[in-house]
């Protein structure tokens, strides 16, 4: 058997770059809407890295990143991005957004009609750029009477056949003749695969077409290869190809939709090669290589000439053998291993990337981002590249071939920080999610896994919670079995913080306690307060200043004498050593107000107070915080009171004289009549036998109460005052009581 391989399968320009960029992407908060192509395999392996397919932007949390892919989607799509804060990775085919410019234009003012399927993905996103009136015809026998006498403008489904695009325009141009504009948006690259289709169909005994079977080019191809061919075998991956089917054919061709993977095809070949087909590789006939990108009014010329230069870069070869030929695609996909690294030659540069050579026939890219270089220059890498030099780099993926040079100098750092960790160093990650087991995260390129027992002192029961969080962690092993997987433990950490903590308070404890006194006199600064004191700091330990001890004259509240965060002097009143308590005082420290009385007081004063308490022989005026004075009943006024409530009220403030003043036993007395005129001389009253002890009777037989103050003024001379004795008794009463008993 001969198999004659079309030269080109496998992925379009425009594929490969959206497979390309979903491989290397971060996939870390990386979503994708809907399929990024029609190929099963491809989408497992982006799946498989961990980026989330979804149907809807709705469904990607804010903030995330999310790819469209190469089908491209409407506008309405971009704007729920942007209100969502979504990161946009636009994969979009650039024919597909070609076409896309041309409907959201022309849609304005004339009706656009789209020849491709309703279903398919290209096609809703192209009628999601509509402006105006959009149809689909998916037939080439529809009824188009809908255009009749309309100005019409028709566009491709990049991937319908040249055939199919030709027939409706055909048929419109017959409805509406003079008012049609085409625009001819199939994709250059699958106009000339089904002209090789059709040419390869026509020479071979069968053809096998291999591709996604939901994939719209894939099978495009098989139509057409039926249409010159009787036995054409569609094949969606190659564990459903099955040679036996083909064995008996001479002459067999291949070929490959735009969507299908090369690995996929060289794994099919492969297959027959086992089988002792021998493979061929087919020259490009003049008309295929004629084929141009379709020019539509102002499509730019640079957005399809790199595909373009590039699928004329190649010249045809010379047929090699079947063995020869797979070999050699196969070192092309699958030289190297992912991880491996290898040092490259410098063959080539551009504006965004450098080419390189590892074995002098495959040229691998390696865009600017991946190069270790402060800022990048294309006429460095240029002068690089003449004198040959070369670089290390390591292989990030295979099929196709990705490198990074800025990878290996990471990966270095990381080993010496591996290093450092294995000795002890502690190290701190980011928890990036959990498991039944316990927090997972990444260390540059290694993963980290905590166990739940070690991610605290104590039981956790939310690992939620920790997601986001930065872990202070020291290393418990690395399993190497699993790529380097680092197993560690916060809890460690933590403990050895606690020891350390209370090995520093009990030494600053055993040094403060042997420091000090009952005593002392401290300097400490208030922390806190409550109702019941204030927590002082005095060389860092808590000591307690009781409301109590902070006035001498009594406070309501601590702040009406200290301040939080100011220093002060404090005695040390009372040490507790086993129970870790010192009690403080304040007042100690404050000169109390008797001591300062003689300084501020003398008898003859005139002073001013407030009558704070009334008792039965007088009352007391404060005069000043913790100093109090005695009028006596005597001295509030001149008249003769029975009760000195009948004169004066708890609160009333009044002015008095210094009339005695005795600091050693902190007494003054206090007259208020001394600053009232003297009135007018009255007779004193005479005692009356029939008035009893005590009982005075007025002149005339007649009982009374009110006395001048020349009846007692005499006696005023010898009235003394005790708050424990007995009060007002003049000489001659205590006699007048001893002439009684």
């Amino acid at each position: 058997m001969t198999v004659v391989v079309a030269r080109d399968h496998g992925f379009c320009a425009g594929v490969r770059k959206a497979v390309q960029t979903a491989l290397a992407i971060d996939a870390e908060n990386t979503y994708l809407l809907g399929e990024l192509i029609h190929n099963a395999d491809v989408t497992a392996r982006i799946a498989a890295r961990g980026i989330k397919t979804v149907e809807d932007p709705s469904e990607v949390p804010a903030g995330a990143r999310l790819m469209i892919r190469s089908h491209g989607v409407g506008r309405e799509i971009f704007a729920q991005c942007e209100e969502r804060g979504l990161e946009v990775i636009d994969c979009t085919c650039p024919f597909v957004r070609r076409t896309q410019e041309i409907v959201s234009r022309e849609s304005c003012e004339k009706l656009v009609v789209i020849a491709g399927f309703p279903a398919h993905p290209e096609v809703i996103g192209l009628i999601g750029w509509a402006q105006g009136e959009v149809r689909v015809v998916s037939s080439e026998d529809a009824d188009l009477t809908f255009a009749a006498g309309r100005e019409v403008v028709l566009v491709a489904q990049t991937t319908v056949s040249e055939q199919f695009f030709c027939k409706i325009g055909e048929n419109l141009q017959k409805v509406s003749p003079k008012s049609l504009v085409i625009f001819p948006t199939i994709c250059y690259t699958t106009v000339r695969r089904q002209l090789e289709a059709a040419r390869l169909a026509a020479e071979c005994d069968a053809m096998v077409v291999i591709g996604g079977l939901n994939s719209s080019n894939t099978k495009q191809l098989g139509e057409i290869a039926r249409a010159h061919c009787g036995h054409v075998f569609m094949v969606a991956d190659p564990k459903a190809f099955e040679y036996e089917k083909l064995k008996n054919f001479g002459r067999v061709g291949v070929i490959a939709g735009a969507s299908t993977p090369d690995w996929q095809t060289q794994e099919v070949l492969f297959k027959m090669v086992e089988n002792n087909a021998e493979v061929l590789k087919t020259d490009v006939p003049a008309e295929a290589e004629a084929v141009e990108a379709p020019v539509a009014e102002e499509v730019k010329a640079e957005e399809v000439a790199p595909a373009a230069s590039e699928a004329k870069a190649e010249e045809p070869a010379a047929p090699k053998s079947a063995m020869e030929q797979i070999m050699d695609d196969i070192d092309k996909e699958e030289r190297y291993k992912k991880g491996q690294i290898i040092k490259v030659r410098i063959v080539s540069a551009t504006d965004e990337e450098i080419f390189v050579s590892g074995s002098g026939k495959l040229e691998n890219r390696i865009p600017k981002s991946e190069l270790d270089c402060e800022e990048y220059s294309r006429e460095v890498y240029e002068e690089k590249a003449k004198n040959g030099e070369e670089i290390e780099v390591i292989v990030t993926a295979v099929k196709p071939t990705q490198l990074s040079e800025k990878l290996v100098k990471k990966l270095k750092e990381e080993e010496a920080m591996l290093a450092d960790i294995e000795a002890g160093k502690e190290f701190s990650v980011v928890c990036t999610g959990s498991n039944k087991g316990g927090l997972t995260a990444e260390l540059g390129t290694y993963p980290v896994f905590v166990p739940r027992r070690e991610i605290r002192i104590g039981y956790v029961s939310d690992l939620e919670k920790y997601k986001g969080k930065t872990l202070r962690l020291k290393l418990i092993e690395i399993r190497k079995e699993r790529r380097k997987e680092i197993i560690a433990s916060q809890r460690v950490v933590l403990e050895a913080e606690r020891a350390e903590r209370e090995a520093a308070k009990a030494a600053k404890e055993e040094s403060f306690f042997s420091s000090i006194q009952v005593g002392d006199v401290v300097e400490g600064k208030v922390e806190r307060v409550t109702s019941f004191g204030a927590f002082v700091s005095v060389n860092g330990f808590d000591c307690l200043a009781h409301i109590s001890d902070l006035s001498w004259t009594g406070v309501k509240e601590v702040t009406d004498v200290l301040e939080i965060g100011k220093r002060y002097q404090f005695q040390v009143l009372k040490i507790d050593r086993d129970g870790k308590k010192v009690s403080i005082g304040y007042k100690q420290l404050q000169p109390q107000p008797w001591e300062l009385a003689a300084e501020k007081y003398a008898e003859g004063d005139v002073v001013h107070g407030r009558v704070v308490r009334i008792v039965p022989f007088g009352a007391f005026v404060e005069l000043e915080k913790g100093i109090d004075g005695l009028v006596h009943v005597s001295q509030i006024t001149h008249e003769w009171l029975e009760n000195p409530t009948s004169a004066l009220t708890i609160g009333e403030e009044v002015d008095a004289k210094i009339i005695a003043f005795n600091p050693a036993e902190r007494k003054i007395t206090l007259s208020i009549k001394a600053l009232q005129p003297r009135p007018e001389f009255e007779p004193r009253p005479e005692r009356s036998e029939e008035s009893g002890n005590g009982g005075r009777r007025e002149r005339g037989g007649k009982k009374g109460n009110r006395r001048t103050a020349q009846s007692y003024g005499e006696e005023d001379e010898y009235r003394e005052w005790s708050e424990g004795g007995n009060f007002g008794a003049s000489i001659s009463e205590l006699l007048g009581n001893d002439e009684n008993k």
